[in-house]
């Protein structure tokens, strides 16, 4: 129930509010109807009659009864940092014992100096206001607090007689039911203070930035000189929209008549203060009017909903709808219904992420500032073992289009621009579905500059050719699967993948956390997505080709992070997630699941995992951190010489990321000078390295307890032929089994790490490369391959430029 404050609200001395007729003017002529008002006044007399019926039919609905839009709260995930508040009013209800004087004080002196002996009903008030209402006289107040709050909370409206008598029946019911300090509370949680803030606390926040809690700091609590303003403020909460310059309410910052209704009422509070005790005549003089009342800000409600964390907002409210306690409710019932969001966002985490991510902060890396408008970076970053996305940047305005992932609004639609083909960073699952079929990272490859691949239609017959390097490595033609990896040799992995089988790889990526990607459809512009949850990559491998090995088909940053994560957990692999508890009051609605489910990987293949991409220079941290990665650059449509994505994604035993780095509009990343070659190695790198420094030294985490263990290289294991028998692929994964909420430390190495240039008998050592750019593929399905502005179907078209 929302109550219109544009009319008349009776308050104190008889002074009525901005709505009613101004004190002087005439009065109209209005029909007398003396026997309504003898029966009036002998129902309130004698207590019978309108009274006594009335007085049984009258419920007396409390705050919580009256189920009055209340505001919810989203928390970083310490639970006490507010990230945003959500809403269409400002209302936060703290208990009245946990609220601190002062409020109770200066409202009991504003507005009804008599609540403490009378008996919620102000007689001589009512008797004249019935009197003059119906004989065509002045308007008359006269309520008392009691009465005040019988009005809102019984919804009434106008000023007649009937109403009059209604209100104070209710009020009679309310003294009668509750204590003095309940019909406080109720009061105090309930009455406009303007600004869209309803109740102490929520004004507390809007004009001061404080609360009225007795459990926070001493210098967050609302002082008396402050809550005197805004006590003050329920006189007249708003500006009169038919004359808001003559009559500008009591809230100071609009203006100065506004102000000086502020600072005389604000003295006769005082005044009032003193006569009830509640100050005595020194503390009263020494009291200031308080000059830090905040501005006026129009998008104050909105509450940070512009900012970066609007996007993960959007995340949680889009989890919540699916769950069985928020699904098919009204669209704004969590909004709306007062409850408390703990995130698994971590804030140390989250501002390492936006400082590195934002590209046109000072605080990005040297790299990648400065660079031309439609650049644009997301990142994602994930705690292994539990899923908890701890820092999710999509983008800098929390309105506008997200980078990094997809979600669900308000009526169910699928929103969000995180699609993206990962390139050669989609080569983890492509090497940890090898290592998890006993391909050795030691085993040997032909990885010659171009090779045909008839079984998967790149010859140089084809409309596609064969594929192609697009850097040399030392060790060709003759390479290792590990070396492969560092100079990230296409023609190997494409082999890799051939061998494997296209369903094994998009298994793994599935079991990892891929929850998603997006395939080229006959005759449609864009891809479509593809549901990988619940199916074995046998169900889904017809719509994908083998290119998928070189990471030809979209996935989302979120998912990538998620995959990461999976790895950095030893191959367990736990749901992404937004969202650790949902309470009201006391009452726990909403309680995160921490469940992981095995992927397979043994302790030897994790190792190798782990081992094989150390190697990657770009994944190398400063801080001496173990860490893994994997660049991947994917070109602009058709273009051999432009680049639209660039990605480096891995890990650390305590944090995932990944990072894309694209453009908002699909066309090519061009430097500033006009330089097209941006790779991964120099593009999407310097930000997720400068996050994983930045977040795990502000995590203070010890990383020791995060050491890679060292593999043991077994004899090497012939690799799978493709006419040999192959496992059946399954379509369940193992039980899940619960897991603690914080991330197992990594198995120590038993010995120092091998060196990074010697790992195996071969002479040659991983020299860098520029991230290659894969060719474009055309599939056995002459299926296009996908340019930046390739979006899943159900999600809206890419947004314009910016």
């Amino acid at each position: 129930m929302r109550v219109s404050h544009t009319g008349n609200y009776d308050h104190g001395a008889g002074t009525p509010g901005y709505g009613g007729q101004p004190a002087g003017a005439a009065a109209k002529p209005r029909k007398r109807r003396r026997l309504p008002v003898v029966l009036a006044v002998l129902a309130l007399l004698l207590g019978s009659g309108l009274l006594a019926g009335t007085y049984y039919v009258d419920s007396v609905p409390t705050p919580t009864d009256l189920k009055l839009p209340e505001s919810t709260t989203v928390y970083y995930g310490d639970g006490k940092t507010p990230m945003a508040t959500l809403g269409a009013e400002n209302r936060t209800i703290v208990p009245y014992d946990q609220m601190n004087d002062s409020a109770k004080e200066a409202i009991v002196a504003a507005e009804d100096r008599t609540f403490w002996k009378n008996q919620g009903i102000d007689f001589s008030g009512v008797l004249r206001a019935a009197w003059s209402n119906v004989t065509g006289g002045q308007r008359q107040g006269a309520s008392t607090i009691t009465q005040q709050y019988a009005r809102v909370a019984a919804d009434l409206k106008g000023v007649t007689y009937s109403r009059k008598l209604r209100e104070a029946v209710v009020a009679w019911k309310l003294d009668d039911k509750y204590s003095k300090e309940e019909i406080l509370g109720f009061y105090l949680n309930t009455v406009p203070f303007g600004r869209g803030a309803y109740g102490i606390e929520a004004a507390a926040q809007a004009y001061f930035g404080k609360t009225v809690r007795t459990d926070a700091p001493a210098a967050r609590q609302l002082t008396v000189s402050e809550a005197m303003v805004l006590c003050a403020m329920v006189k007249q909460p708003e500006a009169n929209p038919d004359d808001p310059q003559g009559q500008p309410g009591y809230d100071p910052a609009r203006g100065p008549k506004a102000k000086q209704n502020s600072m005389d009422r604000w003295g006769y509070i005082r005044d009032g203060m003193v006569k009830l005790g509640y100050l005595s005549p020194q503390e009263a003089a020494d009291l200031a009017y308080p000059s830090s009342v905040k501005p006026i800000d129009r998008k104050a409600r909105q509450s940070d909903a512009g900012r970066p964390t609007g996007l993960v907002v959007k995340h949680v409210l889009s989890e919540l709808r699916q769950t069985p306690q928020f699904k098919d409710k009204p669209a704004d019932y969590i909004r709306d219904g007062g409850f408390k969001i703990v995130t698994t966002i971590d804030k140390r985490v989250q501002t390492a992420a936006e400082n590195a991510a934002d590209i046109r902060r000072d605080t990005a890396p040297e790299q990648v500032r400065g660079q031309p408008k439609n650049w644009q970076a997301a990142l994602v970053s994930v705690e292994p073992g539990t899923g908890r996305v701890l820092g999710y940047y999509g983008g800098n305005d929390g309105e506008g289009a997200d980078y990094a992932g997809w979600y669900y609004d308000e009526d169910g639609q699928a929103v969000g621009f995180g699609s993206h083909p990962p390139g050669s960073s989609f080569k983890v699952y492509d090497l940890a579905a090898a290592v998890e079929n006993g391909v050795s990272v030691k085993k040997h490859f032909d990885s010659p500059e171009t090779k045909e691949f008839p079984e998967s239609g790149r010859t140089k017959d084809s409309a596609a050719g064969p594929i192609r390097n697009a850097e040399k490595a030392p060790c060709q033609p003759d390479c290792a699967l590990w070396e492969a990896t560092v100079a990230s040799l296409n023609v190997t992995y494409f082999e890799l993948t051939e061998l494997l089988g296209v369903d094994k790889v998009i298994d793994m990526a599935t079991k990892a956390g891929v929850e998603s990607m997006w395939a080229n459809v006959k005759g449609e512009k864009q891809p479509k997505r593809v549901d990988l949850r619940g199916k074995s990559g046998a169900d889904v491998a017809g719509q994908f080709t083998t290119e998928v090995g070189l990471g030809q088909y979209g996935i989302t940053v979120e998912d990538h992070a998620n995959g990461m994560a999976t790895f950095a957990a030893g191959g367990k692999r736990a749901e992404a997630h937004f969202v650790r508890s949902v309470t009201k009051g006391d009452d726990k609605l909403y309680q995160e699941k921490l469940e992981t489910t095995d992927i397979g990987l043994d302790e030897e293949a994790q190792a190798q995992l782990d081992w094989t991409l150390r190697q990657v220079r770009a994944a190398k941290l400063d801080n001496g951190w173990d860490s893994a990665g994997k660049t991947g650059t994917w070109q602009s449509g058709q273009s051999l010489t432009e680049n639209a994505h660039t990605w480096m994604v891995g890990w650390t035993g305590a944090l995932s990321a990944a990072v894309w780095l694209g453009t908002t509009d699909g066309k090519p990343l061009r430097t500033t000078d006009g330089n097209n070659n941006v790779f991964g190695s120099a593009g999407a790198a310097p930000i997720w390295r400068q996050f994983l420094e930045q977040a795990t030294e502000a995590m203070k985490l010890d990383p020791d307890k995060y050491r890679f263990a060292e593999p043991k290289f077994p004899d090497d294991a012939p690799p799978p032929s493709r006419s040999a028998p192959q496992p059946k692929p399954s379509t369940t994964e193992p039980a899940p089994s619960t897991t603690s909420p914080t991330p197992s430390p990594r198995p120590s190495s038993p010995s120092p790490l091998p060196s990074r240039t010697s790992p195996s008998p071969r002479t040659t050592s991983p020299s860098p490369t520029r991230e290659p750019r894969p060719k474009p593929s055309t599939s056995r399905s002459s299926s296009p391959s996908p340019s930046a502005t390739t979006e899943p179907t159900p999600l809206l078209p890419p947004p314009p430029p910016q």
